[in-house]
């Protein structure tokens, strides 16, 4: 559908007005505007972007109004003038709501844009929302095959972005997507965006549907190249399961073996050698890969390559056979990635006739042959008479798998697989070595009989009473306040709330400052602990709540309290990540090097976190960064365990300014220096229900020079009818300001802290750390 764009003065206005309309939410108005307007108004769209009502609602994720828009007429197929409907762009933001509604009412989900991109295009975002965007779009039959108009299908865009998007990518290639899909611009296809990315299964289930593995791109790259330049050991397996060409040159005269060593991947380095590289071959620059290697420092990569040579020499020599065969390192390959098929093959045709481990030679050759092996029928009639040696006429099924009746075993897959290894049985008659420093863990729990409790025998202290305004609504509401506190007199006839206790560690973490100060008016110490020995001070720098830190040490709050672990606020805040958090902790006295009960230092505590800023702001503090826990690990341990590239930089390069003293120990030049400012208390801030002029009267009102005063001039049995009211209006918080808040918060922290899977920055530091040492692991497989 061409969508009509407002035209005149008339028309314009009133798609202006309808477009007010849709944002404040007045149907009515909307109603009347759609009946008594220009013909078609609800489709027309405005003259500047082209956005008509619908793609107004769409954005906003307006549920409500894109359902009364589509029964008032609305088509969901109107576009903008970049042709863009509104599902394309409920789908770009991630609207699944709206994305559902509109594919209900049958949007057009073949629809594409100026740019030839369709729907698909706009759902690839690595989010749970434009997961199910994308799933809605593939049930209501969007062309997975969609190719945009520079020649880029929607699979490979998908591929792209494989290490995000891996399972979007499985949906498109089971709903049908070309698996050789190719950008005309570059010449890459899928196969090499999913081998880049590092995405084993998408590789894994491009290959079994037919893709190609050995396209090349406009410079010669292969998929293997990609693959070894990222060290990704199992793709280049499956890869050679399905016939690819590991040996292909680029235009410079790099195999894959020249990636590899490039990036110091050993064991890719060594499967590469053995399934075809010339581990001697030159590229342009006349550089074998070994030299690759050593010019790069990659020393275990070297000492493979250098093996290869060897073994490449060897068997180059005239009359000197090759044990490991090309086609038996193929159909070894081959029967590795396909073994569940295949065995389940195996015992559906012998039907319980022999045991599972051993099967017909007949029957073997026949159902490898139905498979598609690799081999012709002679190479399978030299395998079967290497298992059978006996001549019983059955082979091992086991003895097959594993290969190691014709290959050696360094070239056999499970070599690949790293062996676990063995704990040693301490010999008796000897005495127990002396372990490693074991941290004496205290009880995580506050005792009950060391809680402190109210003295009415109430809740304990750190429970204090939630502040709730409560006025007659039907008079007052924060639209229309009271223009005067003695105006608001529902406190005198509306019962007072029952007073309801929480935790003051869950206000601090949502920010409730009335509470608080309510709290604290009723004498709550400022520096109370819970029940996990946290004061109100840790738990906000935990949480990274700037507000209420700034707030409570304002009101005095000790920034080198400790917990039962030692911690000090400045240590949770560098846990969390709060750069901004630090600074304030330290302009108000934090003492920079305390430590843990481990030994830890705050400095320590940031690099865990991986949080480069507040490293930096710390060493700028004056942070000790030759400080060790009770481990003996100092800071540059912690930074080459926990850190990036830029921490590991900024610890060393801290170490290396250090002077040397002379007895060879480095020793930190000068003093540490003083924070950047100084603390200075403020007076407490009055509960809401308490004012200063009522202390103040109860403190003249004791005095006896006013007493006597009083009674000479005989006012002292005078009646006091001055108006005190009981409660001081609060003004509550507008419609605007919550959202403002929540969007204050995503900057202040990131856009996923609102979801239940957001992770503080140490426990995203070590889920990061731990899926690279995954993929290691699997690239020395």
């Amino acid at each position: 559908m061409v969508s009509s764009v407002a035209e005149g003065r008339l028309e314009a206005l009133q798609v202006y007005k309808l477009l007010q309309c849709v944002l404040k939410g007045d149907a009515p108005h909307i109603k009347k505007m759609v009946q008594l307007g220009v013909p078609g108004l609800i489709d027309l769209t405005e003259p500047q972007e082209g956005k008509s009502a619908l793609h107004l609602a769409s954005e906003a994720n307006d549920i409500n109004m894109v359902g009364f828009l589509l029964a008032q007429g609305a088509s969901p197929d109107v576009r903008d003038r970049k042709g863009r409907t509104p599902v394309m762009q409920a789908a770009e933001l991630g609207h699944d709501d709206v994305v559902a509604l509109l594919v209900e009412s049958r949007a057009d989900m073949k629809a594409v844009d100026a740019e030839g991109k369709g729907v698909l295009f706009y759902c690839l975002s690595p989010t749970k929302r434009h997961q199910r965007c994308l799933q809605l779009a593939l049930n209501g039959m969007a062309d997975v095959n969609n190719v945009s108009l520079v020649g880029k299908p929607v699979f490979l865009q998908a591929c792209e972005q494989a290490g995000d998007c891996e399972s979007m990518c499985m949906s498109l290639l089971e709903r049908g997507a070309n698996p050789n899909a190719t950008s005309q611009a570059t010449g890459r296809t899928a196969l090499m965006e999913a081998a880049r990315e590092g995405a084993l299964d998408l590789v894994r289930g491009i290959l079994q549907r037919g893709g190609n593995p050995n396209l090349l791109e406009k410079s010669r790259m292969h998929a293997a190249h990609f693959a070894a330049e990222g060290g990704f050991l199992e793709i280049i397996q499956v890869m050679s399961a399905y016939l690819a060409d590991l040996s292909v040159m680029t235009r410079d005269g790099n195999t894959p073996l020249h990636y590899a060593a490039r990036g110091g991947f050993a064991q890719c380095c060594r499967f590469l050698a053995q399934r075809g590289c010339n581990p001697k071959l030159k590229n342009l620059k006349g550089l074998v890969a070994s030299q690759i290697a050593k010019d790069n420092g990659h020393k275990m990569a070297m000492k493979e390559l250098k093996k290869a040579e060897q073994l490449h020499y060897k068997y180059s020599k005239p009359g000197v056979v090759n044990p490991n065969e090309r086609w038996a390192l193929t159909l070894h390959d081959w029967s590795f990635e396909h073994e569940v098929k295949l065995r389940a093959a195996f015992e559906a045709a012998e039907d319980g006739v022999s045991s599972k481990d051993t099967i017909n030679g007949e029957t073997f050759i026949s159902i490898l042959l139905a498979k598609g092996a690799p081999v012709d029928v002679d190479k399978l009639q030299e395998i079967v008479l290497t298992h059978d040696k006996k001549r019983e006429g059955h082979i091992s099924l086991k003895e097959f798998f594993s290969g190691l009746q014709y290959l050696q075993k360094a070239f056999v897959a499970s070599s690949y697989i790293p062996k676990k290894k063995k704990k040693k049985s301490g010999k008796a008659g000897k005495g127990k070595k002396k372990g490693e420093f074991i941290l004496p863990l205290p009880i995580c729990t506050l005792p009950p009989d060391l809680v402190q409790r109210r003295e009415d025998g109430g809740p304990p202290l750190f429970m204090i009473e939630s502040y709730r305004h409560f006025t007659d609504r039907n008079r007052f509401d924060r639209d229309h306040p009271p223009k005067h506190p003695i105006e608001d007199d529902s406190a005198w006839y509306i019962d007072e709330p029952e007073k309801i206790y929480i935790n003051i560690s869950y206000c601090v973490k949502t920010g409730d400052l009335d509470s608080l100060l309510l709290a604290f008016g009723q004498q709550v110490a400022v520096d109370i602990k819970d029940r996990f020995y946290r004061t109100p001070l840790m738990t906000a720098c935990a949480c990274g709540n700037y507000e209420v830190t700034k707030f409570l040490l304002k009101l005095g709050a000790d920034v080198n309290a400790c917990d039962q672990y030692n911690w000090t606020p400045l240590h949770h805040a560098c846990h969390a990540g709060q750069v901004d958090i630090v600074d304030l902790l330290v302009g108000a006295g934090a003492e920079v090097d305390a430590q843990a009960l481990n030994g830890a230092t705050p400095l320590m505590r940031a690099i865990a976190s991986c949080r480069f800023s507040c490293v930096e702001y710390l060493l700028q503090a004056g942070a000790n960064v030759q400080a060790e826990n009770k481990q003996g690990k100092n800071c540059l341990d912690f930074a080459w365990t926990f850190g990036d590239v830029r921490i590991i930089s900024l610890i060393q390069t801290k170490f290396d300014s250090i002077p040397v003293s002379e007895d060879g120990a480095k020793k930190e030049k000068g003093t540490k220096q003083e924070p950047t400012s100084v603390k200075v208390k403020e007076p407490l801030p009055t509960s809401p229900l308490v004012s200063k002029p009522a202390l103040m009267k109860e403190f003249l009102k004791e005095s006896i020079i006013l007493q006597n005063t009083r009674i000479s001039s005989a006012a002292l049995n005078k009646m006091d009818i001055s108006f005190v009211p009981k409660t001081v209006w609060v003004m509550p918080l507008t419609a605007e300001q919550p959202a403002q808040k929540k969007e204050e918060q995503r900057q202040h922290h990131s856009n996923q802290v609102a979801f239940k899977d957001d992770l503080v920055p140490f426990d995203q530091n070590i889920s990061e750390k731990s899926q690279g040492s995954a993929v290691d692991n699997r690239q020395q497989k």
